[in-house]
Parts: C-alpha cells; structure tokens; sequence
C-alpha cells in the first residue's frame, strides 16, 4: 500500500548509518582498500591467457574486479549525496579525496588486468569467449581489449592515473570547492540577502523582469571576479587531457567521448547538421517569446522568463501522485517503480539552503536502489525534472537482473530513459491544462527544452570543441574564452539573443567534470533518442512498456547504431532519424505560435 505522505528527505540512514561520520561507510572504505590492495598484489603473477584452460583464472580475477567496482560504486554515490545534500560538510570533502585515491588505485589495477587480456593470442580469446562462464560478457570483453590495445603500456597508464589524483581530478575539485563558497547578493521583496549559486540559478524564472536582470548581473559580476581562477581551472583540465591523448597517438579529442559513448562520429555529425538545419522553428518561437515580453530580442536572463502568472504549480505530494497517474498510463513497472522509489524515501528534494545546485540520480548496487536528488519548488518544470530522475533510477531497476558488468551504460543512453519519463510528464501536463494560459505556459515549458537541447547544449558542443583547438596551441586566457562562449551562443541559437551569457564556460559544471570527457552531447542524443521510442509508445500503448525495458536492458552491451537498428530498426548514421524527433518539437512551436498569435 502506497503512502499519503511522501518523504521530501532522502534517507541515507539505511545505506550507512551516521552520515559523513558513520562507523559503517569507515568500515566499508577499509574493507574496499584492502579488496583493492589484494587485487593489485593478485594481478602481479598474473599472466597472460596461453590457452583456453586458462579460463578460471581470468573468470576469478573477472569476479574481483566485479565486486570492487560495485563496492567502489556504492561509496562514490554515498559521498555525492552527503556533498550535495550539505556544501559545508567538510568531512563529506575528505571522504571525497579518499574515493579518488581508491578509484585511482582500482583503476590501476584493472587497466593491468585489461593490458593483460588484450595480449591474449586472438584463437586463445575466441575460445575464451565460448566459456559459460564469460560468454555472457562478450561485448564487454572485447571492449575493454580494443580499449586496452587503444592505450599506453600498462606502467605509463598507472602513472597516469596516479597523477591525475593531485592533477586532472584535483583541478575538477577545486573548482566545486570555489563555487560551493560563493555567494551572490539580491535583492528579494525588498529585502537584501545572500544567496547560493544554485538558488540565483532558481531565480533565472523569476517572473519579476527587474529580479531577473539583477540576479543575471550579480552572477556575471559574481564569475567576472573569479574569471581567471576558473580559466586557470579548465586550461589545466584540458592540458591534462590533451597531454595523455598525445602521448597514446589520439589527434581527435572527440575520439575518448565517442568511444565512451559507443557511437560514431559520423551519428554524431548527422545528429547535429540534422538540428542546424531546422533551428529557424525554434527562432520563431524565440522572437515571439521576446515580443510577448516588449523586447526586440531575448536577453539571456529572459529565456526561462515566466510568460503567465497562470503557472500551475503543485506540492511535493502532488507532483509525485501526478508522476505515478501518467506513468500508469504507459505501463505499470514504471508506475510501481516509481511508488516505491516515493514510499521508501529515495528523493531529497526539500527547498533549504546549503544545498547542491541541480539534479541528479544515483545508484547503490550493493543495495538494489537509488536516490535522487534536486530541489523541488512546485513548478510544472520541477514536477518534469523529478520524473526525468526517476526516469534514470527506473533504468538502473531494470537491469538488476543482469550480468554487474552490463549493467554500465554511456551516457547518451542513460538521457534516454530519463528524457521518456519526463516526455511522459509533460505531455500529460499539457493535455490536462484547464486554460489557454496554463496550456500556453506548459507548452513553453516542453519548447524550453528543446531550445536547451537544440541550441544550449549545441552552444557548449561547439565552444567546447573550439577551445579544445585552440588550447592545443597553449593557455586560451578568460577573454577569449569569453569571446568563444558568445560566438557559440549566438551561433546556436541562430542570432536570436540581444545580450549572451559570455562567463556561461565559467558556471556550468558540466565543462568541469573529470569521469566523462565532453559532457554535452549525449543530453540532445537522448532527448532525440527517447522521442522516437516515445513515438511508438504513443502508437502502442502500455503493451509497448515490456519492449521498452527490453532496449534498457540492451544498452550497455552493443553501439547505439545497433541497439536502434535492433529495437527500432532505423540507422541513426542518416539525418532522416533525427529529423523524425526535431519534426514531433516542431508540432509544440506550431502549437505555441497558434495560442499567442
């Protein structure tokens, strides 16, 4: 039976009791630096595979590395909800350090391990894979070979990763340090006060046009001042990279981005020419947006701008029973999935200072279960951004029953099944509009989207790639990379905006995460991705849901090429598939252009 009342506190209690001093999570690191210790020390007499008898031997060290990596796994997402849930926790900082250095020296040990395999003689490795017990992980096996045949020698790997420790992961720490510290004035029903980064970030919806254009500033002002910190921050971030890509004889910086993405460049290329080519809609709906607010042209602080104060807005409550009532109506696993998720308290999502900027969802393996976190103020966006994170631990859900090592899916995948669940939501939401004002403010909020998925992310996809060439070449100081954000912006968003957002490189955290290279791309992937797959649910009803988990279930164990060819049957190399998802986002502009004509 279903709670009445749901939680808008996460509870970690039932993970590691104690919080960031908990006696347990101390244990567990222990146990886990000993695992990692006795499987580096293990790898040193291990050999090469000879012949096919070897199989126990590789399936054993196989294992090991299994176990510590969901062990490992368990811990780094303890220690990101203990940061996100408190910024001034500074034992969850040290905890933090300790997760690096254990992730480093498994990391070490397991590129051994990899090194190792990729010798094997290729007869030897084929018989080895018609072994029961490795057959299942084929895919990934043959994986981690051409990686491993991709790389330096295992000694040049180790000091690698031992280096970026103190070097590549220090710089992406410091600067959440730097950003958790600061703080930005504004002025709030007349009252001064401080704000987090986070909460301005809240305020960009602001529906006064003054707080808007004040918070904008204060945040400008706020990057402006720290500018060089955050240069000297991402020029050594991308110096670190470029160095280690040079010296294993990779000249494309997309190649470590694709391959993690297990996609190819030319998918990637039809992807993008596909939304350059059909940006004009979008334009549209961004001059109609300026003049429905007495502007020439959108100002960046006006894009998330409220254009009705008939905004629906619901409770904590509300929106979650909301989310369950619609994702029934697509099937009922993700209805379930998603009451459980609310009845046992895996979402902290209550609106207090001190908290983490963003969303995100996170898994315990060893548990079987997730936690999300964000922070809920009652808007129809709010409500779609809580279903895209439940999207994501409804992925995690339905592969508990596979294989740990296929169970690791890209990100471009991982955006799918949440970017479904929030489609789910939000087309709901416009159905169920009880005004033109509440559907035209909800149609707005589907059209925000994909401008953030056509021409934001497309905005952060072209600069970083730019400043990637250039840095080639040496430091990229502030102003250029100034220069490079506002070429990008204007560019992407197909010259509607009056004044860019120039310090965007120095604010968005994606451009400082160090586990996943070029963190943008994969976002529009899914979104387009998870239209098509929305599509054929629309078609088919809750019979589709079964075929649904299905794809989940396939996406961490073949390229995206096959995996769509195979559950949609369509090649996502030609711009024709792409176009079929930007042509359903056109349907919302037409709508909205109709409603404000």
């Amino acid at each position: 039976m279903s709670k009445t009342n749901y939680s808008e506190v996460w509870d970690l209690e039932s993970i590691f009791p104690g919080g960031s001093q908990s006696p347990e999570f101390h244990h567990h690191l222990e146990q886990l630096s000993s695992m990692t210790d006795n499987f580096s020390k293990e790898l040193q007499a291990f050999e090469t595979p000879s012949k096919s008898d070897d199989v126990n031997t590789v399936a054993d060290f196989i294992d090991q590395g299994k176990d510590i990596l969901m062990n490992l796994e368990q811990a780094g997402a303890f220690v990101s909800c203990l940061e996100a849930q408190d910024i001034h926790d500074k034992q969850a900082n040290v905890l933090r350090s300790r997760m690096t250095d254990l992730s480093a020296q498994f990391s070490t040990a397991f590129n051994i391990l990899q090194q190792k395999l990729a010798l094997t003689d290729d007869a030897v490795w084929v018989d080895l894979l018609q072994h029961p017990k490795l057959s299942e992980l084929t895919f990934v096996l043959n994986e981690w070979r051409k990686n491993a045949k991709d790389k330096l020698s295992e000694t040049e790997e180790a000091l690698i990763e031992s280096l970026s420790v103190d070097g590549y992961h220090g710089w992406g720490q410091m600067y959440d340090t730097i950003v958790g510290s600061m703080t930005i004035p504004v002025t709030l029903d007349g009252k001064k006060q401080e704000v987090s980064v986070g909460q301005a970030d809240n305020l960009s919806a602001h529906g006064d046009p003054e707080v808007r254009k004040e918070v904008f500033d204060r945040l400008e002002e706020a990057w402006s001042e720290k500018e060089e910190l955050f240069a000297k921050t991402l020029n050594h971030m991308a110096g670190f990279r470029l160095n280690v890509y040079e010296r294993r004889g990779w000249d494309d910086v997309l190649k470590e981005p694709l391959e993690y993405n297990r996609m190819k460049k030319s998918t990637l290329n039809a992807m993008w020419n596909a939304i350059a080519k059909h940006k004009k809609p979008f334009a549209d709906y961004l001059n109609r947006k300026a003049e429905l607010l007495g502007k020439d042209k959108l100002d960046w602080q006006d894009l998330n701008a409220p254009l009705s104060s008939a905004d629906q807005t619901l409770s904590f409550q509300e929106g979650a029973k909301f989310i369950i009532k619609h994702f029934r109506t697509f099937g009922p696993n993700m209805a379930q999935f998603a009451e459980k998720a609310l009845d046992d308290s895996w979402i902290e999502a209550e609106d207090r200072p001190g908290k983490r900027p963003g969303g995100f969802c996170t898994s315990f393996p060893l548990s079987d279960q997730s936690r999300i976190f964000m922070t809920y103020n009652g808007s129809m966006s709010n409500v779609a951004t809580l279903a895209h994170e439940l999207g994501h631990a409804f992925h995690t859900y339905t592969l508990q029953n596979t294989h740990p090592l296929n169970r690791d899916y890209a990100m471009n995948v991982a955006e799918t099944a949440s970017t479904f669940a929030e489609s789910i939501v939000s087309d709901a939401a416009v159905q169920e509009a009880e005004t033109d004002e509440q559907k035209k403010s909800l149609l707005e909020a589907k059209l925000q989207r994909s401008v953030a998925m056509f021409m934001n992310i497309h905005a952060r996809f072209l600069f970083e790639t730019r400043f990637y060439e250039e840095r080639k070449q040496g430091i990229v100081p502030a102003q250029r990379l100034n220069e490079l954000m506002e070429e990008a912006q204007r560019e992407a968003y197909a010259d509607t905006l009056g004044e860019a957002h120039p310090h965007f490189w120095a604010s968005k955290l994606h451009f400082y995460i160090t586990d996943v290279p070029f963190y943008n791309f994969p976002y529009t992937f899914g979104y387009l991705f998870s239209l098509s797959i929305y599509a054929k649910a629309r078609e088919e009803g809750a019979s589709y849901e079964e075929k649904y988990m299905a794809l989940l279930r396939d996406t961490a164990i073949m390229p995206v090429e096959d995996l769509v060819m195979k559950h949609l049957g369509e090649d996502i190399t030609k711009e024709a598939f792409w176009e079929k998802g930007i042509k359903l986002c056109m349907e919302d502009v037409e709508a909205f252009l109709k409603l404000t004509h």
